[in-house]
């Protein structure tokens, strides 16, 4: 499975959201391969799923992987239930 992370320039929060990201894939046993990007290189990129804002995901529309909004990058719950709600285990 291939998860993207994503934030506007794929530097700072995006970091930040794909090591919370592995961070709870792994408490769940999951395995992934996540990676954090910039919005712009996310669309021509494969993913099964993308993890981002509210903001950016209007950009991220017609990509084949599957959009999940995180609105507070910080929050391990929002996470958690981000990943239960929408990723098959």
């Amino acid at each position: 499975m291939k998860i993207l992370c994503v934030c506007g320039l794929g530097q700072g929060t995006s970091l930040i959201l794909r090591m919370n990201v592995e961070q709870a894939l792994g408490e769940k046993g999951i395995t992934a391969d996540v990676e954090h990007i910039d919005v712009s290189a996310a669309s021509s990129m494969d993913a099964d799923y993308i993890f981002t804002s509210n903001e950016l995901a209007e950009s991220l529309q017609g990509h084949t992987g599957k959009i999940i909004i995180v609105n507070n990058y910080f929050d391990m719950t929002e996470i958690n239930e981000a990943i239960d709600n929408n990723i098959e285990q």
